[in-house]
């Protein structure tokens, strides 16, 4: 098998999910491709049966030579020229894209059309959340009203590229997006109380994200809506720790449901968890030609069975 590109593997992203990819799969080779080739190759050399690369992100072939070849193209940073979804398409193999926010996906949805698969995963930790939401969802039944709640803990922020994909995106889009009693539609009331693990709230906003309507066309609930929250998180409060914290609260009619999620480790590995997830499922059982999303392609019971293995619990 050809090796998968990732595209800023050197990051926190990359190169958490590169490390959970080795641990599922041993002999699966992978190209850590950044800018800073030493840096790309110290990832590399961490993971054995690995190799580094420098990218040009400005350039359509990427700068890599022409004798190479790639089993999929994983975007881990924001890629504002999309020449690692040209790079993917003109070699017909799959692409991945984590950072496109939903005032930025309308070029890869026209791409779409042409000859390799596209997976729009910027959702919160690459899809993760929505898929173990689905899962809580299968077990309580036809529901009304999602809403998901998520505490990023402001030490545990990610990285610099991460931090400005943030502010990208809140200048983008300022406006949240929802669906409330069955329309979808943009709300500039986005300041709400998040629900922390330990029965208080922090404030926090609601967010344009891709889960909103993941969510609600998977599941046919007329309300959806997903919060979040930067600040400290139950891990740091209990142990010192950051921890990533995330509520799935469900309701229908009389029946009420809430889950919490959270991760000891913080949100790497629940975000390395989706993009693994992800990269298995294209490597491992073909995929057509066109766009997916998470929820069209793993199935949410694998999705939290690999959350607890990672380390992640899900309550009740």
């Amino acid at each position: 098998m050809h090796p998968v590109l990732m595209l800023g593997g050197s990051g926190q992203a990359g190169s958490s999910t590169a490390t959970m990819l080795r641990e599922w799969h041993p002999d699966l080779p992978v190209t850590i491709a950044g800018r800073d080739l030493g840096r790309a190759q110290r990832v590399a050399d961490d993971l054995g049966t690995a190799t580094a690369a420098t990218i040009d992100l400005t350039r359509p072939d990427l700068g890599l030579p022409d004798h190479t070849s790639y089993s999929a193209v994983v975007a881990t940073v924001w890629d504002k020229h999309l020449h690692g979804l040209r790079y993917a398409q003109d070699h017909e193999i799959p692409y991945l894209s984590i950072s496109s926010g939903m005032t930025d996906i309308a070029p890869e949805v026209i791409a779409g059309s042409r000859r390799a698969p596209i997976v729009l995963a910027s959702h919160w930790a690459a899809g993760v959340i929505t898929l173990a939401a689905l899962d809580v969802v299968r077990e309580f039944g036809p529901v009304e009203t999602i809403e998901i709640s998520a505490i990023l803990d402001d030490q545990d922020a990610g990285g610099p590229a991460s931090a400005t994909d943030m502010e990208r995106l809140a200048d983008a889009s300022p406006a949240a997006y929802i669906r409330e009693n069955g329309t979808f539609r943009w709300t500039a009331d986005t300041e709400v109380a998040v629900p922390n693990l330990d029965g208080g709230t922090i404030p926090g906003q609601l967010a344009a994200i891709l889960d909103v309507p993941s969510l609600a066309l998977a599941t046919g609930a007329a309300n959806v809506r997903f919060a979040f929250a930067m600040g400290e998180s139950s891990g740091r409060r209990q142990r010192g720790t950051p921890s990533h914290d995330v509520r799935i609260h469900l309701s229908a009619g009389n029946r009420t449901a809430t889950h919490d999620l959270t991760h000891p480790a913080g949100q790497r590995p629940v975000t390395a968890v989706g993009i693994a997830l992800l990269v298995e499922r294209l490597l491992t059982d073909p995929v057509a030609p066109g766009i997916h999303s998470p929820e069209a392609l793993i199935t949410p019971t694998h999705a939290t069975t690999r959350l607890r293995t990672s380390g992640a619990t899900l309550t009740p």
